[in-house]
């Protein structure tokens, strides 16, 4: 298993050892002192689970004030995986960063508590994610996937969306109170 660096020291790509032979491929998904290791010490206590049809987008989501991480991978298909630092007075405010993860490379993805997250089905997927915390209804928020100022280049113009993440507003929109504060 291997980081990848990104743009964000707090958000890892993750690239597992993969086993191949004549019968197929083996890798571990998680464990829990590989991934320490990693430095990816938050306890997980709920996994959730996301088919996607070709040419949706889901988010961008986060949660506030409950802030939740997430550790996701995609179990088959293809997705542009997108997370937004929205964590007010850090470094990398209101930065977008984009990666592929499939069913291929295997690769996850840590968002640590703070950051925006969204994904474009590039065909039909089935995604999978650890959260740190509880899904919690009046926490669930959202940024508008289009918002120019986060410079998400997304490859497809007429997505299949839901109601929720049409109508997000933008982050310049969302008054600071009402977003995660960056610890140093």
């Amino acid at each position: 298993m291997k980081r990848i660096p990104t743009p964000f020291p707090e958000l890892l790509l993750i690239e597992p050892t993969l086993f191949h032979d004549d019968r197929g491929c083996f890798t571990e998904t998680f464990q829990q002192q590989r991934y320490q290791q990693l430095g990816i010490t938050d306890a997980f206590v709920q996994d959730n689970f996301s088919y996607s049809k070709q040419g949706v987008i889901r988010g961008l989501h986060y949660q506030f004030p409950q802030l939740q991480g997430k550790l996701v991978c995609v179990t088959r298909g293809r997705v542009l995986d997108v997370v937004v630092d929205i964590r007010v007075g850090s470094p990398t405010f209101g930065k977008s960063f984009s990666f592929i993860l499939d069913d291929v490379s295997r690769r996850q993805a840590y968002i640590p508590p703070g950051f925006a997250h969204g994904f474009c089905a590039l065909s039909d997927t089935d995604f999978l994610y650890k959260c740190t915390d509880y899904y919690n209804a009046a926490s669930d928020k959202g940024l508008y996937w289009q918002d120019p100022t986060l410079e998400i280049e997304w490859p497809i113009q007429q997505p299949v969306l839901s109601k929720k993440d049409e109508s997000y507003p933008r982050l310049a929109d969302i008054p600071h109170t009402a977003l995660p504060i960056f610890k140093a």
